[in-house]
């Protein structure tokens, strides 16, 4: 095998890709910064207990895992930055009042999330904790849409979920919740007559709803056809107004519903949504509410946010333009030196040429040089 073979879905990133990643990274940054949110920088290695904690059994899976030889305890190498997030919130912050927070840095996937996915994504994201009302729910959303449009991506669609629904459905039939991994499987694949089979034996109102789930997706109508065909059970009509009054501040035309995509089901406690935009099958952006995942740290908080994968985003844009630059002759001259200096001091790329070479710049197009013209070192234009 070639020592320079990398394992499969693990790629570096070269010039083009990169500038265009970087340049989202901080455009991005510093738009949460507008809004109030504070950088943290978690740890690429924790102990797989704090690592782990209410992340459910798919973060489980997707995780490496490694002995630490300095204590012998397992290790885990992040999969996901939100439970690090959470836990700077809840144990080190430790603050009374409302917390936003931001973050960026690789993690790292066991297994590819989908067919051309990468197994090491550049995650970023932003929470809000402290705040349990719509109004934290509504902020996130907004702040996927305006990420989404300073990439330059303006058709962005939102799929609104609830886990409530699904889970006052199943509070009502203990035989139905004793099922709730394998009916959640279901659901989210939309397999109708699995439903009808593992469901049998649940009371009739339990069964009839369970049908009905994965059939309730589309335009917001698909709120009001869940009132009528939903049990009239106080958890699901709450659901269903959290997510009209979303949906009504997203705008409807920006919005559908689906009641039964339910990934993150067991890690989230209220309202989901996934992202959409042109070019690309799979979400660009997920998030959601996960009230829960505080606790283990000893703090219960309220808690949203999203999260997107740079380098995946960084793909649906353009091939950046060159940036224009200025070429300049190799010497110790101090004229020569003061010229580069006084020109990078204004922001000017500037690429000296070695002695005996040409330079081969993808990134730069170099249409300036700097001459000597007898007297002083002057910049010209190329051609």
């Amino acid at each position: 095998m070639p020592n320079w073979l990398l394992p499969e879905n693990i790629a570096d990133v070269l010039p083009s890709e990169a500038r265009k990643i970087e340049d989202l990274r901080r455009v991005f940054l510093d738009h949460f910064r507008l809004y109030g949110y504070e950088l943290v920088m978690p740890p690429l290695l924790e102990y797989i207990e704090s690592l782990l904690t209410g992340a459910g059994q798919d973060m489980n899976l997707r995780t490496f895992k490694l002995v630490d030889q300095m204590s012998g305890r397992t290790m885990g190498v992040r999969a996901d930055m939100t439970t690090q997030v959470a836990r700077i919130d809840a144990h080190l912050l430790n603050r009374s009042s409302v917390t936003r927070l931001c973050y960026v840095g690789n993690v790292l996937h066991t297994k590819p999330s989908g067919l051309h996915a990468t197994r090491e994504p550049i995650q970023i994201g932003a929470e809000i904790y402290g705040h349990a009302g719509l109004e934290a729910d509504a902020e996130i959303q907004e702040l996927v849409i305006a990420c989404l449009r300073l990439a330059g991506i303006e058709q962005v669609r939102l799929d609104l979920c609830h886990v409530g629904v699904l889970r006052a459905i199943l509070e009502t039939d203990p035989l139905a919740k004793q099922q709730e991994n394998i009916l959640f499987a279901l659901l989210e694949s939309k397999d109708i007559p699995s439903i009808k089979s593992v469901s049998e034996g649940f009371s009739p109102e339990v069964r009839r709803a369970l049908q009905v789930l994965p059939t309730l997706y589309g335009d917001v109508s698909v709120i009001s056809r869940a009132r009528k065909e939903l049990p009239n059970l106080g958890g699901v009509m709450s659901a269903l107004s959290e997510l009209e009054y979303l949906a009504n501040l997203v705008g409807n035309d920006k919005v559908t519903i689906d009641l039964a995509d339910l990934r993150g089901y067991h890690y989230h406690s209220g309202v989901m949504f996934s992202a959409f935009v042109p070019g690309l099958p799979n979400a660009v952006a997920r998030g959601g509410r996960y009230d829960h995942v505080g606790e283990a740290f000893g703090r219960s908080r309220p808690a949203t946010g999203f999260s997107l994968d740079l380098r995946e985003l960084a793909r649906l844009m353009p091939v950046a333009e060159r940036k224009g630059a200025i070429r300049a002759p190799w010497s110790r001259d101090a004229g020569l030196l003061s010229k580069i200096a006084a020109l990078r001091s204004e922001g000017e790329v500037v690429i000296q040429n070695l002695p005996g070479h040409e330079n081969e710049q993808d990134e730069f197009d170099c249409n300036r040089v700097v001459v000597f013209d007898g007297e002083q070192w002057i910049l010209q234009n190329v051609g």
